[in-house]
């Protein structure tokens, strides 16, 4: 049979992981230094039956093998790699200890690289429609669902950090969401008047295109820096501003910072939208007696829809991400995990703030990526 390319790669990450890596990771506390722990000592028989199971899985991977078959078994794989670690970590936490951590090893955690990486391989070969890519998206949501819900992976020692930190991680997952969602809500709620302008008054597209691009520009930790002075005056100063929240740290330096990455990718693509709405379009609407501003909703932004939601798209996935700095500035969030987890050397920390943003990130990519298909699809279907 055939060798595929990618399954080299993958077989490769596998079997070194299978081999030379750890499995699991045991400490009597969360700061002290791990011992490895191989999966047959956690688990016993069941762990060599595990790693057998896993080397066929890199066998079929690593063949020319259909793709559905692909899908099948790296999803197995990793369902598989996931029950496993949540069982390993109760059998090796000793009965009322809870100071005692178990995390997953380097070995678990390529693993599911290696298999994540066949698995999105497949979904993308097989050229799945919209609405399938998000089912798929509800179906693996479930399965984690699932399996946080029935308490398997309690024991392990980013979930034992959740435990003891519940109520604030809902509070700052709040914070989060509202950085990174409501920036881009305003971003759009001026960026896409700013881009009409841009395209109906071309002399001032140069400039503004060309100020939000040195906002580009400025690291985001630095902009970060560089918006408490200001916004602590502001605090100081402006009647209303500190009951507001507003001040030199917090949540308000940290919004206005995402909201000025968001304008030149919701400007830049609302302008590109427009400019490539077809002129016979917009012709035959001027000769319908549209006025210029039916046809800029009635005719224009439709047709550009697809390009600013594709902008959309681009922000909002990359200030899920960015919004983890404001944890640096008092901004809440999840990257108040991070940085604690960071300051304190503990790894299971930092993984309970990055998690979430990794998998709020990947969710929002896919669920847009879908919204730009259909709204292109519809396009296409109009007579």
């Amino acid at each position: 049979m055939r060798i595929d390319k990618l399954g080299v790669v993958v077989a490769a990450l596998g079997l070194f992981a299978l081999v030379f890596q750890s499995f699991l990771v045991f400490r009597a506390n969360r700061i002290v230094p791990g011992e490895a722990v191989p999966a047959w000592d956690a688990l016993g028989v069941g762990g060599i039956a595990l790693y057998g199971a896993l080397a066929v899985a890199l066998l079929v991977l690593l063949l020319k093998t259909p793709l559905a078959i692909r899908l099948a078994v790296a999803s197995l794989a990793l369902i598989a790699l996931a029950v496993a670690v949540g069982m390993g970590a109760s059998a090796l936490i000793p009965e009322g200890d809870t100071y005692a951590r178990v995390s997953p090893g380097s070995g678990v955690w390529i693993m599911v690289f290696a298999f994540a990486l066949a698995a999105t391989d497949a979904l993308a070969r097989l050229k799945l429609g919209p609405f399938a890519r998000v089912g798929i998206l509800i179906g693996v949501a479930a399965v984690l669902w699932g399996i946080l819900a029935s308490g398997l992976w309690d024991d392990l020692a980013v979930m034992r950090e959740y435990q003891g930190r519940q109520s604030a991680f809902f509070a700052q997952l709040q914070v989060h969401l509202f950085l990174a969602f409501g920036s881009v809500a305003a971003a759009v709620l001026i960026g896409v008047p700013v881009g009409i302008v841009c395209y109906r008054i071309p002399r001032v597209r140069a400039g503004i295109l060309g100020s939000l691009n040195v906002v580009q520009t400025v690291p985001s930790i630095a902009l970060f820096g560089l918006l408490i002075a200001p916004m602590a005056w502001i605090g100081a100063n402006v009647p209303g501003a500190r009951e507001l929240g507003i001040g030199g740290i917090g949540y308000a330096p940290a919004f206005l910072a995402l909201f000025a990455y968001s304008l030149l990718p919701i400007v830049s693509n609302t302008v590109v939208g427009l400019d490539g709405v077809p002129r016979d379009a917009n012709e035959a609407a001027r000769g319908m007696g549209m006025t210029n501003g039916q046809r800029m909703t009635g005719v224009l932004l439709p047709l550009a829809f697809p390009v600013i939601l594709t902008g959309i798209r681009i922000i909002l996935v990359q200030n899920i991400g960015l919004a983890v700095i404001a944890g640096l500035i008092g901004g809440g969030g999840l990257g108040t995990f991070v940085f604690q987890g960071i300051s304190q050397t503990a790894m299971p920390l930092v993984l309970l703030g990055a998690i979430p943003a990794v998998a709020m990130a990947f969710a929002a990519a896919i669920v847009l990526d879908a919204g730009v298909e259909l709204s292109q699809g519809r396009q296409r279907a109009r007579p």
